[in-house]
């Protein structure tokens, strides 16, 4: 597949490899590049997006280092994101960037149920909505989890091997993308969280777990919670 699409940008034109330049200047091109595209993609380039538009011995990983190198302090940063790359204005230009644009920040766009919900499934995925209910303390109604489905935190995963093979859920790659994350390891040790009292009733773990629920109350707001490149 990729070097039917190798050829393809061959046969339209588009020099991959850049033979013929110099080394320095051809990796310099390369650079440029990936932060070309980065900068206009709204959403994670992966990594065999940009394999595309480099030569096939290059490798992306160090095209991005010095990509980063090159952004010290600069107010925006090349990230992980949900297994590919973004360009993220840096945190403390936010107020900045709000006042600016006279941008209020932007409310998560879930109900603390729903976070609590999505926590316990983001954890212990892949696991049924009964499962959920033992986890939380209550039932976790079949509203939160069409709910969920519908802004595209979560799908559904296997089938349980218990009785009536129930499915179960897991989150998406758009869950990952909205919280920041590059994997699911990206998530704090919930032993860590669990030990320093965050999971307690008294407080609310979605916001310690995902910085920007933090705003969440019972009726559900407008907006995401993305921080692209502005």
């Amino acid at each position: 597949m990729m070097a039917r699409r190798a050829k393809q940008f061959q046969s339209l034109g588009f020099d991959q490899d850049l033979v013929e330049m110099p080394p320095e200047a051809r990796w310099r091109e390369w650079m440029n590049r990936i932060e070309a595209v980065l900068f206009a993609a709204p959403l994670p380039v992966e990594r065999s997006a940009l394999a595309r538009i480099v030569g096939g011995q290059a490798s992306i990983d160090l095209l991005i280092d010095d990509i980063r190198a090159e952004l010290k302090g600069k107010p925006y940063d090349v990230v992980s994101v949900a297994g590919g790359w973004q360009l993220h204005t840096r945190p403390a230009y936010a107020d900045a960037i709000n006042a600016a644009m006279a941008l209020r920040e932007r409310p998560i766009d879930f109900t603390q149920t729903e976070l609590m919900v999505l926590v316990s499934i983001a954890y212990h995925q892949p696991v049924t909505r009964a499962g959920v209910s033992d986890i939380i303390g209550h039932d976790a109604s079949r509203d939160i989890i069409v709910a969920l489905r519908e802004k595209d935190m979560i799908t559904a995963g296997p089938r349980s091997p218990t009785p009536g093979a129930p499915f179960t859920y897991v989150t998406t790659k758009r869950f990952l993308v909205h919280f920041g994350l590059d994997t699911l390891r990206d998530l704090p040790e919930l032993e860590a969280l669990e030990d320093s009292g965050l999971l307690s009733e008294q407080e609310p773990i979605a916001a310690d777990i995902m910085p920007w629920a933090a705003d969440a109350d019972d009726e559900p707001g407008a907006g995401e919670s993305e921080q692209p490149f502005y």
